[in-house]
């Protein structure tokens, strides 16, 4: 596929996602675009400065961009994390000169942000503990839950939407794309289980703070 169409499909792809965002009804205040757009340059600096790129040929790198999108997601809202991770780490693929990647990369960051930013208010509600029941097990059992969660969907959405990538964006013959597929899997599972990690222990680091100091709002 030629690059005019990579990149007219990369257009496609992030005003889709603006079109959502827009359709949520999220309320994107001053404070709230500027976490997503710190985030965003956090998750692009994670990517593009501490990484081991194409693991074993195949374009899949270990990073810690992921981290970001599930943070902000668990700060703010879903579409505002995913938006985070979307933007930074697509921008990292523009600047490698990888259109390709960047399109497949709005899509599965912006389903990480989602998928944790449900999680986070619907499922677990961790906004809504008290300081007391911020002290127990149950309260970090729901962090992890809130930031694995979107991970842990990447794990599979990841190998499955680069198949097709590989496949039709790329060209690959079915035989070479089966097995980029599943090293990419093995890559995406060490990558969550790592930003997991660091979503956690940073969400518990910085909501409190963030929270007194009224910058986080609903």
């Amino acid at each position: 596929m030629s690059n005019s169409t990579l990149w007219l499909l990369l257009f496609a792809v992030f005003a889709l996602g603006l079109l959502i965002a827009v359709l949520s009804h999220v309320k994107f205040t001053a404070k709230k675009i500027t976490i997503i757009g710190l985030m965003a340059a956090l998750s692009f600096i994670a990517y593009e400065f501490f990484r081991i790129p194409n693991v074993f040929g195949t374009g899949s790198s270990f990073h810690l961009g992921n981290t970001f999108t599930a943070l902000t997601a668990m700060l703010l809202d879903g579409v505002s994390g995913g938006l985070a991770g979307a933007i930074g780490l697509t921008l990292a693929d523009i600047f490698a000169g990888d259109p390709g990647y960047a399109v497949t990369t709005f899509i599965l960051k912006f389903i990480i942000g989602l998928v944790c930013g449900l999680c986070a208010r619907r499922v677990f509600r961790i906004r809504e503990y008290s300081p007391a029941q911020r002290k127990t097990s149950r309260y970090l059992f729901a962090v992890i839950g809130s930031a694995f969660s979107g991970l842990l969907v990447n794990v599979f959405t990841d190998p499955f939407i680069g198949y097709f990538r590989n496949r039709y964006l790329f060209g690959q013959t079915v035989d070479i794309a089966v097995v980029m597929t599943k090293i990419s899997s093995g890559v995406t599972l060490v990558n969550s289980l790592l930003s997991t990690v660091c979503a956690v222990v940073l969400f518990l680091a910085l909501c409190p703070a963030l929270e007194k100091s009224h910058v986080l709002e609903d």
